[in-house]
């Protein structure tokens, strides 16, 4: 991965941790700038983010801000999903998390987004738009759903009883065990 992709996620990351950071901060972060050669990339990282329509600067008269769009949020949730970190609790909690999308054609490539972002959580499609796991991402799917605006088109529920072949047909599936 080339450095200015590194800076580019680790910008994407550090902005989705809050609503907005002054540009100061950002270029002063540890994690981030360790040379001025580190801080021209810094700056070159940003630029390309705003080129691409992933974050945005605000000013405040005193002080400008970074802040990620709406394309930027989906971004950095993705990226979230993608980091070789993200680990699946193998402990199962016994709850199932069930989501429901349905959004119309004209929202394809949001919709898209979406399934490839339940694939990566560990999902799996039931029935077209009925999407099941008993892996806790429920709460990422929370905050895409407000993120988006998804009142309706996103439902997420998170239940401990399914019916019984149901239940033996996930259990094989995902290879948990009940409680």
């Amino acid at each position: 991965m080339s450095s200015k992709q590194s800076f580019s996620k680790k910008i994407l990351k550090i902005l989705s941790e809050k609503p907005a950071i002054s540009l100061s901060e950002l270029l002063a972060r540890q994690d981030l700038a360790r040379s001025k050669d580190n801080k021209y990339a810094i700056t070159r990282s940003f630029k390309g983010l705003q080129e691409a329509g992933l974050v945005e600067s605000v000013s405040s008269g005193q002080r400008n801000y970074a802040r990620l769009t709406k394309e930027g949020k989906k971004k950095a949730n993705s990226l979230k999903l993608d980091d070789d970190t993200t680990l699946l609790n193998p402990n199962w909690d016994g709850m199932w998390r069930i989501i429901l999308l349905d959004l119309p054609e004209d929202r394809k490539n949001e919709r898209e987004s979406l399934r490839y972002l339940l694939k990566k959580a560990g999902f799996i499609c039931l029935k077209n738009s009925a999407w099941v796991s008993p892996y806790p991402f429920e709460h990422l799917f929370e905050n895409i759903k407000s993120d988006l605006g998804l009142t309706t088109e996103l439902i997420i529920i998170v239940t401990q009883k399914l019916d019984e072949i149901t239940e033996q047909e996930l259990y094989k599936e995902f290879g948990v065990r009940k409680t």
